[in-house]
């Protein structure tokens, strides 16, 4: 494999969808891991205050000191935030429930919506050599989330493969257009990747038509399978790449990294 083109900044991606239970998390955690094993340095922020992706990369609540929460308000130190995971090369900022109580605080912050945005582009962040970073946002299209895209040079849309999941979409759109008129002209749609999918059932098979009449070519050609192994893999606390490499969902993972990494040559801000 040839080695990866050098950046002058790490490629930003938000992984978002105000919808709960869509697999955001999970796509986050394995997409990150499935892009290590393409040789890339991969940050995590975990901005979701449930916490889950850092819980899915092994990251004890004990060993949460600095999180989201210190890297948006308060001057806390890149070297105390960013902890390292068992997998090499893939690191993690992450998340507690303190960071409920952040969208409060935001509202009163003259630079509230960009706080990610100067944060993640600190001098001293060209250290760690990053290449991606993945940015896993709450079920909802609050501060937090404002916060992540006008940080992004993308946005990566999760959806099920379920009835209705085309309806939410809509309000995610209004706001990433909104983003790019306040905050992020540059921000664009990474794509739409369908998960959960089960090509056995007429309904997923629908969905998908469906997001692909409407979505064109913005819908990524991998489609993320049900699969139970995707399901474990987060209670061993570790990507299912790790847990069951063999597993349909880990290839399906290595496939949307592959994807992904083929939409072009990242461009910084």
């Amino acid at each position: 494999m040839s080695e990866p083109l050098l950046k002058a900044r790490p490629k930003i991606i938000s992984v978002a969808n105000q919808k709960g239970g869509v697999g955001k998390t999970t796509t986050t955690i394995n997409l990150a891991a499935a892009l290590v094993e393409l040789k890339y340095r991969v940050l995590v922020i975990d901005l979701d205050p449930q916490g889950n992706a850092s819980t899915g990369l092994g990251i004890e609540l004990e060993d949460r000191e600095y999180t989201t929460y210190e890297l948006l308000l308060e001057d806390v130190d890149l070297d105390d935030v960013i902890l390292s995971t068992d997998i090499e090369n893939l690191m993690v900022v992450p998340a507690t429930v303190d960071l409920s109580s952040a969208d409060i605080e935001l509202i009163s912050n003259e630079k509230r919506s960009f706080l990610l945005h100067d944060a993640l582009r600190q001098p001293h962040m060209d250290r760690f050599g990053f290449d991606y970073i993945l940015i896993d946002c709450p079920p909802s299209l609050n501060l937090l989330t404002v916060n992540a895209m006008i940080a992004s040079h993308s946005v990566l849309v999760p959806l099920q493969s379920e009835f209705f999941a085309l309806e939410g979409l809509s309000q995610l759109m209004l706001t990433i257009r909104e983003v790019r008129q306040t905050g992020n002209p540059k921000l664009r749609i990474e794509g739409v990747v369908m998960t959960m999918h089960d090509a056995r059932n007429n309904l997923s098979q629908q969905v998908e038509q469906d997001a692909r009449d409407n979505l064109g070519d913005l819908v990524f050609k991998t489609r993320i399978p049900r699969n139970v192994r995707v399901s474990e893999a987060p209670s061993f606390a570790m990507p299912v790449l790790t847990y069951d490499t063999a597993s349909k969902g880990a290839i399906a993972y290595r496939d949307l990294a592959k994807e992904l990494v083929g939409h072009g040559v990242n461009v910084g801000v």
